[in-house]
């Protein structure tokens, strides 16, 4: 955003002369709804007589003292920067101001709970959002201690990175006027980096527990929730989660927790899943079930709790030094958590879960036009901003899993555990990890590194299958192509699976795990060995590939893909089909067919979440369009009657219930979701719970057959802030033009929507069942960039430009209207025509396949 930004030569310079010490930061929260106090003491060297600025986004600015010196706020604070010059060796600087609250989730955000008044705030501060909390300088290499005193309500409890003192209780006259006060004064942080510092107060609910650490030292343990949804916070379960994480992390990275503390509070209207605030992470309240959710879902949780876990090491401990390192932090916890699921919880098939979820995602995501190598090249706090993302995270962490398995497991960790012991507070670059695995493995990794880690795209395996009169393998070799974008061609460790029929099931009869490399790469191992039913290239998903499958194989996995015993074997094979489906290889139709005849036996709940959403997809915008009524009217009655078949009360009944709700294609349809939703209709073991309800409603709203005074009486019944976010959804879904333009209105022509209204208005309004009108929002949506890029926070404008996409349109007005404005906008933010290009990427690619769904 203009005057917002901070480019990484900035950084650079700013770092080369200027090194921090400490910050003391008193905010006074209780000056009201619009504004906190907020008074920075910094303590840094420079070079003497060196100018720089440090970082500050607030409403107003009453003092500024350097070194004992005052300097007119009036002259040196613009935009989001105070200029400070002639510094000395050592520095003290004083910044009092007025900060704002927001309702975007960035910053110090403030929520007001429907249910009973109380107000709760929590702070989220990457990337570069502690400044609008405190003067700070606000790049990750600049680390320093952190020492908070807090004046809020004296009902509230208040947390931050270091363990909560005990507050002094004071009367005080307030904006809001005469209450009792208290004031928490918190002790220094170690040295860490801004972004990871944190605040949460409130009148939460909280227990507490603790663990022995492997230092010998007694971590205390904290859950926190707001009052209203307390009585559906499983903190027992939580806690149980986090010492087998625990205990594992400190295993096997071979280094203690590094903080005082940790407490898991889930807070209100929260943008990501969770954030890795040192000893103070922050969740979502998706994870606090007050309905039955889904065995995914549950097991989310379960990894991201593990995730933030794991950043306490790879990210808090030792952090990068600028953010095209930001997968040193994110690639790490994702690929950390989810081996520490598999092997530490309940959850042993995270991995499988990790191939359908994680990888779909990372696979997508490598061949948008805007993808980038891992290390990415990251110039500006924008660029940052949308390098949330599969490569980022997913990507990376399944480049990890291939690293582990190229230099064997021990001397990853090994080597992870050296790392971090020589970079304890510190900030860190690729080399610095690379080093220490070199030395405990005996692996040369530069060249490995500048193939995977810098480099961009993902490569395609196929097996070549050579088999006599007999069915005995006379050539087995293994191909690697690559796009033409992005021609590099990359080492593989690499699983091989036979599959045979036996006694009803499609099982391993044979596995052998090889390194391959090179645009052909001959296995004589399999040679002399009986050609079997099935063969899997990637066999245990060590590799990050897209596998496809020789045609006997491809047809056995159809026929028997639900025979197949082993989850993560099926969940590749469902991966493979999918990858052959989105490149325009085979028919959207025959996927559908695929789904709707193997998924009512699929077990893994993951796996069974990931391939609903892609039959919705494919139903919805990759058949050929003279066709799509009678393809969404098919999926419509399959899924109906496979959840008609399923277990009562099973996770999948649950789930392909949602899934016929969000695909009613007729009036019957509607009238099936309609008596569920009464109880005029049952299905046995399925319970009709506040969310279901809901998303029941959304179905109905989205096919025209409900209206918006029964959204509201639905809505005066569930008066919480969910029911506020599910409502709006169901509104905008509404597929009517006066409907669609008043979610156009809410979210465009005002800007006082909080975060979470804002993601679920845009989700109902590109419903697919609202694809008829609109094609009027086409024009608009372009219209709109702009003002929006420039007038929003990069999340809002995020949510919106992405959000309103009418992608579900899915034709060639849309797709020429979006090459249109990116040919006239050639001078736009590149975050932004990045994030137009993505869009455009969706249509291309559903046209394709529409045009292949014609060819059948």
């Amino acid at each position: 955003m203009p005057g917002e930004n901070l480019t990484r030569i900035e950084a650079q310079e700013r770092r080369s002369v200027i090194d921090t010490q400490s910050y003391e930061v008193s905010l006074d929260l209780t000056k009201g709804a619009e504004v906190f106090g907020s008074r920075s003491v910094v303590r840094f060297t420079a070079t003497p007589g060196s100018f720089t600025f440090i970082d500050l986004i607030a409403k107003d600015v009453r003092e500024i003292t350097l070194n004992g010196e005052q300097i007119d706020p009036g002259e040196a604070f613009a935009d989001s920067r105070i200029a400070l010059g002639d510094l000395q060796a050592e520095n003290v600087l004083i910044v009092d101001a007025d900060c704002l609250y927001t309702n975007t989730g960035e910053g110090l955000h403030r929520f007001v709970d429907p249910v009973d008044g109380e107000v709760y705030l929590y702070s989220q501060f990457e990337v570069p959002d502690s400044r609008r909390v405190f003067a700070v300088f606000e790049q990750p290499d600049l680390k320093a201690t952190f020492q908070f005193t807090v004046t809020a309500p004296a009902v509230w409890k208040v947390v931050s990175n270091s363990p909560t003192p005990e507050p002094i209780v004071h009367d005080a006259s307030t904006d809001s006027g005469a209450q009792q006060v208290a004031t928490w004064g918190f002790e220094p942080t170690p040295r860490i980096s801004s972004y990871i510092t944190a605040l949460i107060a409130g009148p939460y609910e909280a227990t507490f527990s603790e663990l022995t650490s492997s230092s010998g030292k007694v971590i205390p343990l904290g859950v926190y929730g707001r009052k209203s949804l307390w009585e559906h916070l499983d903190a027992e379960y939580i806690f149980d989660k986090t010492r087998q994480g625990f205990a594992y992390f400190e295993e096997k990275f071979g280094v203690a927790y590094p903080f005082e503390k940790y407490d898991q509070l889930f807070v209100p209207e929260f943008n990501a899943g969770a954030m890795e605030n040192a000893g103070a992470v922050t969740f979502t309240e998706t994870y606090v079930f007050r309905s039955k959710v889904t065995d995914a879902v549950k097991e989310r949780r379960v990894v991201t709790i593990l995730h933030e876990l794991a950043h306490m090491w790879f990210g808090d401990l030792v952090t990068m030094k600028w953010w095209n390192d930001l997968w040193l932090n994110e690639s790490f916890a994702e690929w950390a958590s989810t081996i520490a699921t598999a092997e530490a919880t309940e959850w042993t098939e995270a991995w499988t879960t990790f191939n359908a979820m994680e990888k779909t995602w990372a696979y997508r995501q490598d061949q948008l036009p805007s993808t980038h190598p891992i290390v990415a090249e990251i110039n500006d706090l924008q660029d940052v901003q949308v390098n949330f993302d599969g490569i980022t995270y997913a990507k990376g962490g399944s480049v990890l899993k291939q690293l582990a398995a190229w230099v064997g497991i021990e001397a990853f960790f090994a080597g992870v555990s050296q790392y971090f012991q020589k970079h304890s507070w510190g900030n860190t670059e690729l080399g610095d990890l690379l080093a220490e695995l070199e030395a405990t493995s005996g692996r040369e990794l530069t060249s490995w590194a500048k193939k995977w880690l810098e480099t961009a795209g993902v490569n395609t395996l196929s097996p070549v299958i050579v088999d006599d009169a007999s069915g005995t393998i006379t050539r087995f070799a293994v191909t690697q192509t690559a796009p033409a974008d992005y021609p590099t061609i990359r080492p593989h460790r690499l699983g091989i699976g036979f599959y045979d029929l036996e006694d009803g099931a499609l099982v391993r009869t044979h596995y052998v795990e090889v390194d391959v490399d090179g645009d052909r790469t001959e296995i004589p191992e399999l040679q002399g060995l009986k050609r079997p039913a099935m063969v899997l290239l990637n066999d245990n998903d060590l590799a990050y590939a897209k596998i496809r499958l020789d045609e006997q194989s491809l047809a056995t996995a159809i026929e028997h893909l639900a025979d197949i015993s082993d989850p993560l074997a099926r969940s590749l094979v469902w991966g493979a089909a999918w990858d052959q489906t989105r490149d325009a290889e085979s028919a959207a139709r025959d996927y559908i067919d695929l789904v709707l005849g193997n998924i009512g036996r699929e077990t893994e709940s993951t796996t069974v979440r990931t391939t609903l959403a892609q039959l919705q997809l494919a139903a919805g915008s990759y058949v050929d369009p003279a066709t799509r009524a009678a393809a969404r009217e098919k999926v419509a009655d399959g899924l109906w009657a496979l959840a008609q078949q399923a277990e009562p009360g099973s996770d999948s009944q649950l789930q392909l219930v949602m899934a016929f709700a969000g695909s009613i294609a007729g009036a019957e349809h509607a009238g099936i979701v309609g008596r569920l939703r009464s109880g005029e209709d049952t299905l046995p073991g399925l319970e009709i719970d506040a969310d279901l309800s809901w998303q029941l409603l959304i179905g109905l709203a989205a096919a025209g057959a409900t209206d918006a005074a029964t959204i509201d009486a639905a809505l005066a019944a569930d008066n919480t802030s969910k029911g506020a976010e599910l409502a709006a959804q169901a509104r905008a879904a509404l597929p009517t033009v006066e409907a669609k333009k008043a979610a156009w209105a809410s979210l465009i022509d005002n800007s006082d929507q909080p975060n979470t209204i804002v993601r679920s208005t845009a989700l109902g309004f590109v419903h697919p069942s609202g694809v008829d009108v609109l094609g009027e929002f086409i024009q608009p949506y372009f219209d709109m960039l702009l003002p929006i890029w420039e007038g929003r926070t990069y999340q809002i404008a995020d949510y919106l430009i992405v959000g309103l996409y009418p992608r579900s349109l899915a034709n060639v007005e849309l797709r020429d209207a979006t090459r249109a404005w990116l040919a006239q906008h050639q001078d736009a933010a590149p975050a932004l025509r990045r994030l137009v290009h993505e869009n455009l990427a969706d249509v291309e690619r559903a046209l394709a396949a529409q045009s292949r769904d014609a060819d059948v």
